[in-house]
């Protein structure tokens, strides 16, 4: 709870500190996620269908460059029950705007698992994220992402090491 509490407070303080050409927004995605067993090949690990949601922050560095910190509630894992995690995100992405309507990003992003406890999972994640987005209008984007794991989401070393890997399509709506 304490570490929630950082990232929160964190979040909001590079929020304000970067007043001048601030957008705050929200954003909702359809997510398909699995978990990707690096020593044991799995043939059962079906992919999980879900959704994402939360709020961002895009602050705006230069004319094609802005820091864009974010925080999700995130449906991700395989699709067994037992398989099954929800996830806290706080992606930081920095992003480049290549084109009038295009953008792409890359950065870190953090997961607090907020479903389960002591359940053989790990309660925090650290991943990367990939991004390109196609901005419709000054305010209403779509955006594609890949969200690769860096770290093994079991706690139990019994289990063969797995990573999260998922997909969103998300729109995003600046206010």
């Amino acid at each position: 709870m304490k570490y929630t509490v950082t990232a929160i407070l964190l979040f909001l303080a590079t929020t304000f500190s970067f007043s001048q050409d601030t957008k705050y927004g929200v954003r909702a995605a359809y997510s398909i996620s699995n978990l990707n067993y690096s020593s044991v090949p799995v043939n059962d690990n079906p992919h999980r269908n879900g959704f994402v949601f939360g709020v961002f922050v895009d602050i705006g560095i230069s004319d094609v460059f802005s820091i864009v910190p974010e925080l999700h509630f995130s449906s991700e894992g395989a699709d067994k029950e037992d398989f099954r995690n929800d996830y806290l995100n706080l992606p930081v992405t920095a992003k480049y705007n290549f084109a009038k309507k295009w953008t792409v990003g890359l950065g870190p992003q953090l997961g607090l698992k907020v479903n389960k406890k002591d359940d053989g999972f790990k309660n925090f994640v650290f991943a990367g994220v990939g991004l390109i987005e196609f901005k419709i209008t000054e305010e209403l984007s779509l955006d594609a992402r890949y969200n690769y794991g860096f770290s093994n989401v079991f706690d139990n070393h019994l289990m063969p090491e797995a990573k999260n890997e998922v997909i969103q399509l998300g729109i995003n709506y600046k206010i």
